[in-house]
């Protein structure tokens, strides 16, 4: 399938509610998913433009057969990306309505008083807050860097670097180029948003993985210690899997289990790029996985992500357009129910995150509490990172215990994190548990935020321009 046919049918998918981006792009059979997923993002990002542009033009009443998600596409690639590198004749039949288009974008950008078509997106953020103030997050892969070196880096492509930030309304001030290390994330650095790295070597080579704040949560807050077993059970695209095995430094195993195979494919590439080695992956439903096989008699560990609504990922299209039924939200969480319930089987299990990236209650909370019920005192919740200012709804009593996240609250894609360890007999002894993010007294409830890590030793494996 053609790059701006894939595209199109991935924005129809979204507005008809069939999924997430990244499981409509992982599912589109195109084989290029970081190239398809990148033009979809963007076309997304300009979209208001693109509707007003097309309606100045009448691009869709002169080219009647012309989809309006294929036309959405095109002229984002024609006046904001790459110029239509490919496209046989969708190319040839944007180009014939090029010198309207490029009219109507000046008329638009006098009208708006602005200069640069980015600065087009400005007026946006009051019809779709989240999208227009979540930062641009890097994960810097210590695999195959340090923090030090990136920042140098960056610095040299002309960068300014203004250390750790204080506060939330350190990274909601972030603008041109500028960026600061998180307060929360040791390893996290922050750009403003819509900055773009896709085509940059430190992402090309695996130096750096771009990773939403709230996506790294959950393997931070999993903590486990290096030489640890851990299953990573809804593993693909695998972003969650790569910080595991930096938080591992590559010592211990990594079982990591989903369903498609092209996605798998997909995952195994990136996992390469990124230097990890303490990994096996399966195509196997993890609901079939074996809890007593003798192959995991030493997970101590699962990070648990499953399949779920996808209403908290700020670049869908607007929420009401994509909202689940009923029917869909209830069927999601009985999944959702059965997978947790099957993770916490494992016989060698101390503790789990559990996360989605889900707005609903039925999706988050009230799973957790309904499997807890179910297993009586076997779990508890860990009251995971206090300092975070956006805790569970009150559904039951300890759900303030799990975490959540928002654009508005967090900077960050609509999220929801809990973190269950066993209890009671069974339980490993508290000092041979991996340390949770708040135990650490450098993360500490109510301390100072951490200070910027030390200047380490430069690794061999250094970027060079």
């Amino acid at each position: 399938m053609a790059l701006y046919s894939a595209a199109a049918a991935v924005l129809a998918g979204l507005e008809r509610g069939d999924g997430g981006i990244k499981a409509l792009v992982y599912n589109s059979g195109f084989p290029r998913v970081r190239q398809l997923y990148a033009l979809v993002s963007e076309t997304l990002r300009y979209s208001p433009v693109l509707e007003k542009l097309l309606a100045g033009a009448a691009l869709l009443q002169a080219e009647k057969k012309l989809p309006p998600q294929l036309a959405k596409v095109l002229v984002y690639d024609l006046l904001f990306g790459k110029g239509l590198k490919c496209g046989g004749r969708w190319k040839a039949l944007a180009r014939r309505h090029r010198a309207r288009l490029e009219a109507e974008l000046a008329r638009l950008k006098v009208q708006r008083k602005v200069s640069r078509s980015e600065d087009l997106l400005a007026p946006a953020a009051a019809a779709s807050p989240g999208a227009s103030q979540v930062p641009r997050y890097v994960r810097v892969n210590t695999l195959k860097t340090c923090v030090d070196d990136v920042i140098d880096f960056f610095k040299r492509q002309g960068y300014s670097y203004l250390g750790q930030a204080a506060s939330m309304e350190d990274l909601r001030a972030l603008s041109g180029k500028k960026f600061l290390l998180d307060l929360h994330l040791p390893e996290l650095l922050v750009f403003p948003p819509q900055t773009d790295f896709h085509d940059n070597l430190l992402y090309t080579s695996g130096h750096i993985i771009l990773q939403d704040k709230a996506s790294c949560l959950p393997a931070f807050l999993l903590s486990p210690a290096a030489g640890s077993h851990i299953i990573d059970a809804c593993a693909a695209p695998g972003n969650k899997t790569s910080h595991l095995a930096a938080i591992l430094k590559n010592k211990g195993q990594i079982f990591a289990f989903d369903v498609d195979t092209k996605r798998l494919a997909t995952m195994n590439t990136m996992l390469m790029r990124a230097g990890v080695t303490s990994f096996q992956l399966a195509q196997q439903d993890f609901l079939t996985v074996d809890p007593g096989n003798p192959k995991y008699s030493k997970v101590t560990c699962i990070l648990l992500d499953p399949s779920c609504s996808g209403s908290g990922m700020v670049n869908r299209v607007p929420r009401e357009e994509a909202a689940p039924s009923a029917e869909r939200l209830q069927a999601l969480a009985g999944f959702q129910r059965k997978v947790l319930s099957h993770a916490l089987s494992f016989p060698a299990l101390q503790r789990l995150v559990y996360s989605t990236c889900s707005l609903y209650q039925e999706e988050n909370e009230d799973v957790v509490h309904a499997v807890l019920q179910e297993r009586g005192s076997a779990f508890r919740l860990v009251n995971a990172f206090p300092s975070w200012p956006c805790r569970g709804l009150a559904a039951f009593p300890g759900a303030e215990s799990c975490l959540r996240a928002s654009p508005a609250d967090t900077l960050t894609h609509g999220f929801f994190v809990a973190v269950l360890e066993r209890h009671g007999e069974g339980a490993a002894a508290p000092s041979s548990l991996p340390v949770a993010a708040e135990e650490n007294p450098q993360h500490g409830e109510g301390a100072e935020p951490a200070a910027a890590p030390k200047k380490r030793k430069r690794k061999k494996q250094q970027v060079k321009e």
